[in-house]
């Protein structure tokens, strides 16, 4: 075992009690925790690349007994997050290696259309002969959501947002079940979720129309007829919770661009949430993974390690409908989130761990609470020393998502500030106070490269109304926007002004060994 899984539950949980410290100091620590949380991606990168199939470039479903590739789980879940890891620390391996393994995946995957079936390392054709086209299209659809959907919020136009759009242009070309709205890809509440988040994402990025109009066919046919929490199973996790925020983010397209169908869909989509919450939350605010929604029964008594997932959807609606009550909601579970610091989510998988701190830190973004923020500290111990000496986390495809949340966590840590020239002795780290950015860094050796601050993300890629909750989104901390000015001080010189876009552009910022750099920003 490597020795910084040895000590770091005590390194994360001792650096995380710094909140009366300098700002700078604070900004020291959190970039230790965000090197940390680097360096393991880093190996996790390097651990499934070692199991890359050197003929087709694509990595395996698993490590056990899958040689294959496939849509739902080695694309939707693991390739993306190598991407997104080599984007923020190896500009190398994603300008090269991470596009090849697109372009080939493309080539060699797509069986109808832009849907990708599974795909044999052994024959180097598909695994099976006949086209399966519900498992073309959930494949298909988990890829899109789970995987090219951060991708976008995060990169924005890129070669994925364009895998990404071709792949639901195909599963609505092939849209087969007929409805009184419509046709529609499925009948699964967890298809037609993730449906409704990409659709609803490609529609503010592109307003193209059939975008909308897909959304609004899948919002129609839950919110009009089959309500969720009107049927006798709920689920409140993964596989079947998509639904949930897929609704929300339908409800803020018709807040915005269809004013009859927002009123149609306000009492319905209330009565939703308002059922979750009595039938489903427990005392703590927390969900257990499945209910039947009109008696109040518990069918899985299990903690959903999406509870967080669950509230972005009320936060949402809380903010487009003024609704108190959802927002106190979300603060509830927040504020005691910290009573489950020994909780096994997913009976200890490090996937069940990442989902967890992924949905609290989206949360956190909105709603600051010490102690919740505390449990991410202790949470993120347990799961990054789960990590092996390899790389290798667990061996199965849920490996990505520790990549993601730990991505998620070290982006916190750093508040949306980034290099391409990062280095693994390189201590980046940042805190906000008072609307200013104290920024720390430090090197073992003289490192020289350019800082880049982050920007409204969903302004500038998404060209969305505003930065509401959502899945699979990265979110912003301190950003920087292109036409504004800024107050920029290093060390003890003079305060200068400077444009938003030269600080988006990458500030060229150098160190000594041992001489570190102080770096405060305020808005202008």
């Amino acid at each position: 075992m490597k020795l910084y899984l040895v000590f770091l539950p005590i390194l994360i949980v001792l650096l995380s009690h710094a909140a009366n410290a300098s700002p700078f100091e604070q900004a020291r620590k959190h970039g230790l925790q965000a090197r940390q949380a680097l360096l393991q991606c880093r190996d996790y990168v390097r651990g499934w690349l070692g199991h890359q199939d050197r003929q087709s470039l694509l990595i395996p479903r698993n490590l056990t007994n899958s040689p294959y590739w496939n849509a739902q789980d080695a694309a939707a879940d693991n390739y993306p997050f190598m991407v997104l890891t080599c984007a923020l620390i190896d500009r190398p391996l994603f300008t090269t290696l991470m596009p090849a393994i697109l372009e080939a995946e493309q080539r060699r995957t797509n069986r109808v259309d832009a849907l990708p079936d599974d795909f044999s390392f052994a024959t180097q054709q598909f695994r099976t002969e006949e086209i399966d086209m519900p498992h073309l299209i959930f494949g298909g659809s988990e890829y899109a959501k789970d995987g090219l959907m951060p991708l976008t919020e995060w990169l924005g136009p890129s070669p994925w947002q364009a895998r990404m759009q071709g792949i639901i242009d195909s599963i609505w070309k092939h849209a087969a079940v007929e409805t009184p709205y419509g046709s529609l890809p499925s009948l699964n509440a967890e298809i037609n979720g993730e449906q409704m988040q990409v659709l609803s994402r490609l529609y503010w990025m592109t307003r193209n129309e059939k975008f909308k109009e897909w959304a609004f066919r899948l919002a129609d046919y839950y919110l009009l007829a089959h309500l969720p929490t009107e049927q006798p199973e709920l689920r409140l996790r993964d596989h079947g919770c998509e639904i949930i925020s897929g609704l929300s983010e339908v409800y803020v397209i018709a807040h915005h661009a269809d004013e009859a169908r927002y009123n149609q869909y306000k009492p319905q989509i209330h009565k939703m949430l308002d059922t979750i919450l009595q039938k489903g939350a427990n005392a703590d605010g927390m969900f257990p993974d499945v209910i039947n929604p009109q008696t109040g029964e518990v069918l899985r008594n299990e903690i959903s390690d999406n509870w967080g997932y669950n509230y972005n959807a009320f936060l949402t609606i809380a903010l487009l409908d003024g609704v108190e009550a959802y927002t106190k909601a979300v603060e509830h579970a927040l504020s005691n989130i910290h009573k489950y610091s020994e909780y096994p989510w997913e009976r200890g998988s490090a996937d069940g761990y990442a989902d967890s701190i992924e949905g609290a830190l989206n949360l956190l973004n909105r709603i600051p609470n010490a102690s919740a923020e505390s449990w991410v500290e202790t949470s993120m111990a347990i799961m990054l020393g789960k990590q092996r000496y390899d790389g290798i986390i667990e061996g199965w495809h849920g490996d990505g998502n520790f990549a993601r949340t730990a991505l998620l966590y070290a982006l916190w840590k750093t508040q949306g500030v980034h290099t391409p020239a990062w280095r693994a002795d390189l201590c980046l780290g940042a805190v906000q106070q008072e609307g200013a950015l104290y920024l720390f860094i430090q090197s073992d050796w003289d490192w020289r490269g350019p800082i880049h601050f982050d920007r409204p993300r969903h302004k500038a890629y998404l060209h969305m109304p505003a930065d509401y909750p959502r899945i699979n989104q990265f979110p912003e901390w301190f950003t920087v926007e292109t036409e504004k000015n800024y107050l920029l001080q290093i060390n003890d010189t003079d305060l200068i002004t400077i444009t938003g876009r030269d600080l988006l552009q990458g500030y060229v910022t150098e160190t000594k060994r041992d001489n570190p750099v102080r770096m405060t920003v305020k808005r202008k």
